[in-house]
């Protein structure tokens, strides 16, 4: 039973409202925690325990009571703008530890009837919302991905990976798992001499250098909408042709909607998320004008592994507005009505969640450092958006999907033989 101790201060109209909010609090929670060892004191100053007591101690406060009513109302709205203005206090553990605790906790919990209503009217929505034309896609961009580059310095690998890596074995590294991804791709693009090569959403650029260095005379366009990123993966090409040729990449600040010509191989990683529901017509139409007759396609993307949902309100508004992550039932109808045919499809699973605790733990040693370029409240923000991600891939139903596309049949062997490759960074 949960330790309830009331404050006594105040009119009896608010010790009322306070109680009430202690009640409901103390009812919801307990319906989800039933293990583990979270402890809660409310706006009143009660303490109240959830769970059997085991695993490392959680404690979580609430600064003020309407703070406290928004959580149970919609935490997943509103819990990130709580924990930003300093509404919601982690007081032991740290904010994946509470996510982490919740989410894998709530796997065997009937969520509360106004949660459900709530979240079945966003799904139900989702189809509505704007579409990403070409000035909002753009705008949607800039707002996450022209940030001060010396922010992702601080937590992505070398290549400044920004994307799901690909980790071969346990304790390989950030840097050897981004490598790896690069590795696994180009194995599916299956790269030959003179080969044509689009990668739509380039980033920084990395996977482009490293796509054109696999076979002779290979050449790589890459388009981006962030005129940050354009600026580094250009200024990175130019200081790596200072100690041979050229690279055969080139960059440009492009919307893939208004782009032309032919290639031989098509490739976009981290993309798709931004593309939108209401334009995934679009996205394979022009993917299917692009690619060659022979040419082959592979598209990486965070995935929906259950039926389809919706992007939380906190994420669209503070990290990745216009954002949505698919279920497959939603890509592959949008593939064949465009005339591809997919030939494989493979579901990384936990992979993201590896390179996330990567990313949290980077960025949470150099917090002073992302506090310097930006504030407190902002490195609050940044830990909760990497908090729950990783939680919610560890927890939820969140994998990544890279499905490899082609038009015809023959354009791939048969076996998957061709992908095998050996681990990057293993012991010989």
């Amino acid at each position: 039973m949960a330790d309830v101790m009331q404050k006594r201060d105040g009119s009896n109209r608010s010790s009322k409202a306070r109680t009430a909010a202690d009640w409901v609090l103390q009812k919801a929670v307990a319906r989800i925690v039933t293990r583990g060892n979270l402890t809660i004191t409310t706006a009143a100053g009660s303490v109240l325990h959830f769970g059997d007591g085991t695993g490392e101690p959680v404690a979580v406060r609430f600064a003020d009571t309407r703070a406290q009513w928004i959580f149970l109302i919609d935490a997943d709205g509103k819990l990130g703008e709580l924990y930003m203005d300093q509404r919601f206090l982690m007081e032991r553990g740290t904010m994946f530890d509470f996510v982490s605790l919740m989410l894998r906790e709530a796997q065997n919990a009937t969520h509360p009837k106004i949660a459900r209503i709530i979240d079945d009217l966003r799904t139900r929505l989702r189809i509505f919302r704007l579409r990403n034309l070409p000035g909002r896609s753009r705008q949607n961009v800039a707002h996450h991905y022209d940030l001060d580059g010396r922010l992702y310095e601080l937590f992505l690998d070398e290549a400044r990976q920004y994307s799901c890596a690909y980790f071969e074995y346990d304790e390989q590294s950030l840097d050897d798992a981004q490598k790896a991804k690069k590795e696994h791709l180009a194995a599916k693009l299956k790269i030959a001499p003179g080969n044509r090569i689009l990668d739509i959403g380039c980033g920084w650029g990395g996977l482009a250098l490293h796509l054109a260095s696999k076979a002779e005379d290979a050449s790589v366009l890459g388009i981006t909408l962030s005129t940050e990123q354009l600026a580094y993966a250009k200024a990175r090409r130019q200081e790596l042709a200072k100690n041979g040729p050229p690279p055969s990449v080139d960059y440009i600040l492009q919307d893939y909607r208004s782009l032309g010509g032919q290639f031989d191989r098509i490739v976009s990683v981290g993309m798709f998320e931004h593309v939108g529901r209401a334009s995934y017509t679009a996205f394979f139409e022009k993917c299917a004008e692009l690619l060659d007759e022979n040419g082959v396609m592979v598209l990486h993307t965070i995935g929906c592994s259950a039926t389809p949902g919706f992007t939380t309100p906190w994420l669209d508004k503070y990290i990745f507005p216009g954002g949505y992550i698919p279920a497959l039932s939603e890509i592959v109808p949008e593939v064949e009505k465009a005339g591809l045919t997919i030939t494989d499809v493979e579901v990384l699973r936990l992979h993201y969640a590896k390179t996330l605790n990567h990313w949290r733990r980077r960025f949470m040693q150099r917090w002073d450092d992302a506090a310097r370029l930006y504030d407190e409240r902002f490195c609050r923000m940044w830990e909760y958006y990497l908090a729950t991600a990783e939680a919610a891939f560890l927890y939820e139903d969140l994998v990544v999907f890279q499905i490899q596309i082609c038009k015809r049949n023959t354009a791939l062997p048969i076996t998957r033989d061709y992908l095998v490759h050996a681990p990057v960074g293993a012991a010989p």
